[in-house]
């Protein structure tokens, strides 16, 4: 069975989906979305991806471009068991309409709210919640990375509580806008919105949240304490990790002391656009007394949501019931796999 997969919205993440669903056997994408001519539109030709615009408009600026258009968004539609929406947020709550006339089933990006689809997706989590769904919001980068973590060490020795403090990228690299340039700012409405949208994964876990925005446009750091129901080692914390899927362990020691140098790793480690995938947790920074664990990690905001996606379609259109399949299969396509 190959699955029919449409891209709406070929931007940070929408590109990077659709590279990752590509190199699944299981799946093939039909097109993707752009709302202008750019650079991006001309590298989803390059990559041999068929190019729509989102409306008629946007099919006569191409053309004037000098880019062969396949159609629009409403054609893409016609032709796919499902759409990847990867639209700006809180535009996808625009298109859900769209997706239900054409009949098609759609995934949604952590910028929507839960409501939209009603089901929050994490592979390791709460992958059957998602099986034959017809809408389904996979949840944010920072959401991703607290579930990575949180969820195997909860599955194996309970947590009681956790408290948890963002720092946030203020932008993407390639974004002009939106970072301050000379300031941290903290989220003043607390606790912030991360802690929620965890228990829309894991709606037993006792999680508060803070957040500042920082001048710096590579990764989010979290910094982590959790109470756990039992007294634990540092040992059998690593354990639990090493074991899990798209946890990553650095060290200081090893030279890897911030997020540049872990950019720097997943450049050398030869992955596409300079991608790190996975949560990055710091062996020496992560400390363990009594029942409280503490620690670090890191959070690539452009790419840690993207395995997500692709173990989402496959719930979703009924590809695979074992959730660990489906990771193995999408991480070893991608070259993630432990």
């Amino acid at each position: 069975m190959t699955v029919k997969v449409g891209i709406n919205g070929y931007g940070t993440i929408g590109k990077r989906a659709a590279w990752a669903v590509s190199k699944q056997d299981d799946m093939e994408i039909v097109g993707v979305t752009k709302t202008r001519p750019s650079y991006e539109a001309k590298q989803a030709v390059a990559e041999g991806f068929p190019l729509y615009g989102a409306c008629l408009e946007d099919v006569g600026e191409f053309d004037k471009a000098g880019y062969k258009c396949a159609g629009t968004l409403d054609d893409l539609l016609k032709k796919v068991d499902i759409v990847i929406d990867t639209t700006p947020g809180g535009i996808g709550a625009q298109y859900k309409a769209k997706y239900e006339v054409a009949g098609v089933k759609a995934i949604f990006q952590g910028g929507e709210e839960h409501g939209i689809a009603g089901i929050s997706f994490n592979a390791l989590a709460n992958y059957h919640e998602s099986w034959g769904a017809r809408f389904v919001r996979v949840v944010s980068c920072n959401t991703t990375g607290l579930v990575r973590t949180l969820f195997p060490i909860d599955k194996e020795f309970g947590v009681e509580r956790v408290i948890a403090s963002l720092i946030r990228r203020g932008a993407d690299p390639s974004d002009r806008r939106g970072s301050p340039l000379n300031s941290i700012e903290p989220s003043l409405k607390l606790p912030t919105h991360h802690g929620p949208d965890v228990q829309t994964i894991m709606p037993w876990l006792p999680i508060q949240t803070m957040a500042v925005v920082t001048p710096t446009t590579l990764m989010h750091v979290h910094c982590i304490a959790v109470d756990l129901k039992r007294k634990v080692t540092e040992e059998e914390v690593m354990n639990v990790w090493k074991k899990a899927p798209r946890v990553r362990l650095v060290s200081g020691k090893d030279g890897i002391k911030g997020t540049g140098q872990v950019m720097e790793l997943a450049r050398d480690m030869g992955r596409a656009r300079g991608d790190m995938m996975e949560i990055v947790v710091w062996r020496d920074g992560t400390k363990v007394m009594d029942n409280h664990l503490y620690y670090y990690q890191a959070v690539h905001q452009e790419s840690d949501v993207v395995p997500e996606i692709v173990d989402c379609v496959r719930a979703m259109c009924k590809m695979e019931q074992d959730p660990a399949i489906s990771i193995a299969k999408t991480d070893k396509a991608i070259g993630l796999a432990k």
